[in-house]
């Protein structure tokens, strides 16, 4: 097997390089002082995003996308992850489920999305339901005009500078009618509760929403009644191997920064990267990212082509899973070689350290991607994750 990349990929993966450190790192030190960006630098560097072509990487050139394949988007997705402070968020991939909207809703919604004239949020997550949708408490009831929907809903990231809101909501109630509707933000009865902070700085913020018989009619559904799950689900694989895949470029950048600067800082005569101790860190730093890389890429690989849906699901857990612990490893090393100087916000290692702990929570803790991966085993068999 030939796992080198092609001209053409590696022409893409140093465009997304030159992109992510001449456009989004001038920015970094802005999101970290002021807990994000301000509207003028969104504006700026949607422009750029425009300019350099990786608006909507994830959907199709006739929807005012790029058609880039899984693989494509993941080598983009890994040069982004090396920004800090989440800045990666201000180059959108509009929420992936949107392609299989009626032509009305690619039209209103999907189009303007993918050309950054509109922004999406995904809203699933509530006070008591997270890991398990079927938990949730927002409800649709069938009212005249449409659905009437009531609910509540927390962590909804670009929640503040989204437009729109895909809302998963139970029909009826019946979990077994979990049904996404469009929601526009600025219908009566849409209103965010509060805006909590959070441990890292994030060029975005995740408000809590609260939706008080918000009325939409039936044309705001996406799919079909029920279909709420295979959406969401197919949401969360592409949600994933984005995470994977910057997990892997923020864990990249971090080594190249320790790395020079144990070469540079002299202790004892010697630079530490001489001292056994540093050198098995940098060593273990390296062999991780190695074996992080190897899985996302060969994984990304296979979902682009024609993989049952139900493996893809199982496939990205194991990835988001292995890159999500791996990068907590290696920027934790990170902080530990620099020692003070990895403890000071303006050092991109330490905002690393702490931007990538939420990925092993969001998207599905690591706990629940061990859920997903056993279950799997216990229908599929292990060859599903050995039998390669």
């Amino acid at each position: 097997m030939d796992f080198t990349l092609s001209k053409e990929h590696k022409e893409l993966q140093a465009k997304a390089k030159a992109f992510t450190e001449e456009v989004l790192f001038p920015y970094e030190m802005e999101c970290e002082e002021n807990d994000g960006i301000t509207p003028e630098t969104h504006a700026i560097i949607n422009q750029k995003v425009m300019d350099w072509g990786f608006n909507a990487t994830n959907h199709s050139k006739e929807h005012g996308g790029q058609g880039m394949t899984l693989f494509e988007q993941m080598l983009v997705s890994e040069q982004l992850g090396m920004a800090t402070g989440a800045i990666w968020d201000a180059v959108p991939q509009p929420s992936y489920p949107m392609k299989f909207g009626t032509q009305e809703q690619i039209e209103e919604y999907l189009i303007p999305s993918c050309q950054c004239k509109r922004r999406d949020a995904y809203a699933i997550t509530e006070a008591d339901a997270g890991s398990d949708p079927s938990q949730c408490l927002t409800r649709a009831d069938k009212c005249d005009g449409g659905y009437k929907i009531n609910g509540e809903k927390w962590f909804v990231t670009v929640g503040d500078v989204a437009d729109f809101i895909l809302v998963h909501a139970h029909v009826d109630g019946d979990p077994e009618k979990a049904t996404v509707f469009f929601v526009d933000k600025n219908l009566p009865g849409v209103a965010v509760k509060r805006t909590p902070q959070y441990t890292h700085h994030f060029a975005f913020k995740h408000p809590e929403f609260t939706f008080t018989d918000v009325v939409v009619d039936e044309s705001k559904i996406l799919g079909k009644i029920g279909d709420g799950f295979d959406l969401t689900k197919d949401w969360f694989v592409e949600a994933r191997l984005g995470i994977a895949a910057r997990c892997v470029g923020g864990a990249t950048r971090v080594l190249n920064v320790a790395n020079e600067f144990a070469a540079g800082r002299i202790m004892f005569g010697h630079p530490i990267r001489d001292f056994q101790a540093i050198e098995f860190m940098i060593a273990d730093m390296a062999m991780d990212i190695m074996a992080a890389k190897s899985l996302l890429y060969r994984v990304c690989w296979e979902i682009s082509g024609d993989m049952d849906r139900k493996q893809k699901h199982a496939r990205a857990s194991a990835v988001k899973l292995f890159c999500s612990e791996m990068v907590g490893r290696v920027a934790d090393k990170g902080v530990q070689i620099l020692g003070g100087r990895g403890y000071m916000r303006e050092n991109p290692v330490e905002r690393l350290w702490r931007d990538t702990r939420v990925d092993r929570i969001w998207e599905g803790t690591s706990e629940i991607q061990r859920v997903v991966i056993s279950g799997q085993i216990k229908k599929r068999g292990l060859d599903i994750y050995t039998g390669w």
